[in-house]
């Protein structure tokens, strides 16, 4: 039979077992409970204890100074300071879901430590309504706090990591309430954290939140409340009432699921869930469980003990111990019951008589045959559920005798538990003190208790933890890495880079930048330096370069590592921090940094550019900026009539004309910039005396071509002659202008002043586009070109003049074009036909 000793310390309430078995001797010296404040986080966390100042207290031989102690779970001391915080009397204090103890002091300010006992900056206010009322009483979930002051006012913060106090509806009552409760923002409706007030003789409890308040419990409470604690999942509410019941209701309080009579009327000290089977009330030297059925359990003791709730349990912390109280798991029960027949407990028995070489553990092993599987299951579940590491070690080893003859069962489920227990015993040494149960465990989650170890400044057991579960290290060793910095102020720089690389190259890919801002922010630029120089992902090293000042090397890197974000990043630092000439010396010896930076500025700095390309002596560079600058005006509504802006426009392009000129190979750009510059002015003139904005950014032609329409033959000839515009273009704008206007005779008379250069077609064409065939028939007949006759007659409809010169031209490829032209003319056409024919006879003419 199973070892009946260790079902002996078992309680019995109603049909579930509890135990409580003694996890820690606590190696703390003059602490008295009774005496202090005590905050306890969950899942094995630390104990912080300060010295009650609402208590009147004899001191021995200790300070009149109190001083805020950091103890883990077994009582080992992690750090300690001094309060001389002002504000009033600590009012409460607890541990956030990252293990930040946050204290609450009567004016509403809330300090908070680390696990190092060194105070987070900054300071949290709960707002000038707490400062001017003080702060009552608060009560504490996971990441926030919710404080009623001394008028019944309330106030929270849902979130430590965003600290905004949010004020909550009145709750319209004179006196305090008798007890404070709060669900959880995560089980809540709304996603607003509900605050449940015990109100003095009214049988109700108010619900407050941020839009209202709500009466619950009316005609199912006969009395006030005393005491009341919501269960970890947010569905229950367990109280006590003002004639001694313990009433577990739902927390909306529809229904009661529990309503057992107390042995006291007086309300208990503390109450808490013991998991979800039973609630806990705690008087002065009695421990009270209490379930759905049965008798209660007592439990007594003779010095005061806190009790602090998780998942799975209650942890009992009093001034020499701390114990675990818990539900004895179904597994475990069925392997160490008293006379328990079990598949588990014969399997466990199997081993005894093997070890004892009995032949009776072949005849437990028959038996079980069937149910092995189930019987090994049993026993690593077992085994995972113990804090002895002998009990943990026979009942593994009990299943692995079962597994030798199991043959369907999961071969690497002993393997995981194995690891399970190895890692949970490393952490439940009483110098680390986390006394994490595996239900604790599995939900606190690896990652997060590696978090825990090396906050607590535990490397070498997280890395060693890591390592073995097949973590990313990486977390642990910058964790290491950056506190040895801030731990190793007298250490040289170039001795701690030889130590932080021996680690830091035990975890590929790790980010020496991270690590180099540390040292930086530690005021270690050197050593920062130093460690960046081993970065290898340039888009993490640059940035902190540029950080530390070491802009020159960051230009260099960036610039290798070919990633132009990172090269612009560069340049616009440098930029903002350098003289104009520094920063262009150090940008023309880098000819990508210097490529960036010029594309860059010829499209948004250009009086930068201009003040680089002369610099560096590219003098033709900075005149086709100015040239480039000068069209800028064009997009500016009022560079038109006559506008003074065009006086700067030309002064760039005569700057630009300038500089052009002292190049030699830029000829044909001075000479073009400087008739710019001059037609410009012309132009200019030409809009102040017309009062019309329609000659500047024309070009020559238009503008003479213009100047005629409007009548200013002299300002015509002017630009012809400033420009040396040639005779025949000077025709051929002249024709087209006059036509334009419709002035035939002026036309007529400039064809008659002297033979045009150009000949007489451009006059036939300027008539025909102006459809005035009159006009155009006393320019045709000059045509010299026969051919050309008699197309342009046939362009104004004269078949018998078209046809007249095609024969003079005597061109049958002339007459059949002519002939298409005419094609719905049956007497052209014929015409046409007659005179083809006749050249198609030799002699004929």
């Amino acid at each position: 039979m199973a070892n009946v000793s260790v079902a002996a310390e078992w309680q019995l309430l109603y049909n579930r077992y509890y135990r409580k078995p003694e996890l820690y001797p606590m190696r703390w010296k003059h602490v008295d409970l009774a005496r202090h404040k005590v905050a306890a986080a969950p899942f094995g966390g630390p104990v912080a204890v300060i010295r009650d100042d609402s208590k009147i207290v004899q001191l021995h031989a200790e300070s009149a100074l109190r001083k805020l102690r950091l103890f883990n779970s077994a009582g080992h001391p992690l750090a300690d300071a001094v309060w001389r915080h002002p504000g009033g009397r600590l009012i409460g204090m607890s541990w956030t879901d990252d293990l930040t103890l946050v204290c609450v002091v009567q004016d509403g300010t809330i300090y908070r430590y680390d696990l190092h006992a060194q105070l987070v900056e900054p300071n949290i206010s709960m707002g000038k309504e707490c400062f001017e009322q003080n702060v009552a009483d608060c009560a504490f979930w996971g990441n926030g706090v919710v404080c009623i002051t001394e008028q019944n006012q309330l106030f929270c913060i849902p979130d430590f990591r965003n600290p905004k106090p949010v004020p909550l509806a009145d709750p319209m009552i004179e006196e305090p309430p008798r007890c404070i409760a709060v669900i959880e923002p995560q089980y809540t409706m709304s996603g607003n954290v509900e605050v449940l007030l015990g109100v003095a003789d009214d049988p109700v409890v108010l619900v407050v939140e941020e839009d209202g308040v709500q009466r619950l419990g009316e005609g199912l409470l006969r009395g006030p409340l005393q005491k009341m604690v919501v269960s970890r999942d947010g569905k229950w509410l367990a109280s006590f009432t003002h004639d001694g019941r313990l009433l577990v209701t739902t927390s909306d309080l529809t229904g009661i699921i529990i309503e057992r009579e107390c042995e006291s009327s007086l309300p208990p000290e503390q109450i808490a869930w013991c998991g979800m089977d039973a609630v806990l009330l705690y008087w002065d030297d009695m421990l009270l469980m209490m379930g759905p059925d049965g008798d209660p359990v007592h439990y007594l003791y003779d010095e005061p003990i806190i009790l602090i709730p998780e998942c799975d349990g209650v942890r009992i912390l009093s001034n020499t111990s701390m114990e675990f109280l818990q539900r004895v798991p179904d597994s475990t029960v069925s392997i160490f019951t008293i006379g328990s027949t079990s598949p588990a407990a014969l399997l466990y028995d199997a081993l005894d008589h093997f070890d004892r070489r009995s032949a009776k553990a072949d005849e437990n092993l028959r038996l079980i045959k069937p149910s092995l599987p189930e019987a090994v299951e049993a026993c690593v579940d077992a085994s995972g559920h113990e804090f002895d590491v002998s009990r943990q070690r026979t009942l593994l080893r009990a299943a692995s005798y079962g597994q030798a003859f199991c043959s369907n069962f999961q071969r690497d489920r002993i393997q995981e538990m194995c690891k399970i227990l190895r890692v949970l015993n490393a952490v439940r040494n009483p110098e680390i003190g986390i006394p994490l149960s595996i239900q604790q465990y599995k939900l606190l989650s690896p990652s997060v208790l590696i978090g825990r170890l090396i906050n607590a400044h535990r490397h070498l057991l997280a890395l060693r933890i890591s390592e073995y579960l097949g973590m990313n290290q990486e977390v642990v060793i910058m964790h290491w890495a950056c506190s040895k910095i801030t731990a190793s102020l007298s250490i040289p720089d170039a001795t701690l880079l030889d130590i932080l690389l021996d680690k830091l190259k035990l975890c590929k890919g790790i980010s020496y930048a991270a690590v180099a801002a540390h040292a930086d922010k530690n005021g270690r630029r050197k050593l920062a330096a130093m460690l960046v120089d081993h970065e290898p992902r340039s888009s993490k090293q640059v940035p902190l370069l540029l950080s530390i000042g070491e802009e020159d090397t960051a230009l260099m890197k960036a610039t290798e590592s070919g990633d132009i974000d990172l090269v612009y990043l560069v340049l616009f630092h440098i930029w903002q921090k350098r003289q104009s000439l520094e920063f262009f010396g150090t940008i023309q010896a880098r000819p990508l940094a210097r490529d960036l930076f010029i594309t860059y500025a010829r499209c948004y700095k250009h009086e930068y550019l201009k003040d680089f390309f002369l610099s560096t002596g590219q003098l033709q560079d900075v005149a086709f900026l100015l040239w480039k600058e000068s069209w800028e005006f064009v997009k500016n509504p009022m560079a038109s009539k006559g506008s003074p802006l065009h006086g700067p426009r030309i002064k760039l392009i005569e700057k630009a004309q300038s500089l052009f000129s002292e190049t030699k190979e830029h000829v044909f750009e001075s000479k073009a910039a400087e008739e710019h510059a001059k037609l410009l002015r012309i132009q200019h003139e030409l809009e102040v005396t017309t009062k019309q904005a329609i000659f500047v950014d024309s070009s020559i032609s238009d503008t003479i071509r213009t100047c005629i329409v409007l009548g200013n033959h002299r300002a015509a000839m002017r630009v012809k002659t400033e420009f040396k515009v040639s005779e025949k273009r000077w025709y051929w704008l002249k024709v087209f202008a006059l036509a334009t206007i419709k002035d035939w005779v002026a036309l007529e008379k400039f064809s008659k002043e002297k033979r045009p250069p150009i000949g007489y077609r451009p006059f036939v064409e300027a008539c025909i586009e102006a459809d005035e065939k009159a006009e155009a028939i006393k320019y045709i007949p000059k045509l010299a070109d026969p051919r050309e006759r008699a197309e342009s007659y046939a362009r104004i409809g004269l078949v018998k003049e078209a046809a007249d010169a095609a024969s003079q031209a005597k061109d049958g490829e002339l007459l059949g074009r002519l002939k298409l032209t005419f094609a719905q003319n049956a007497a052209a056409s014929s015409i046409f036909d007659t005179l083809r024919d006749r050249l198609s006879f030799p002699g004929a003419s």
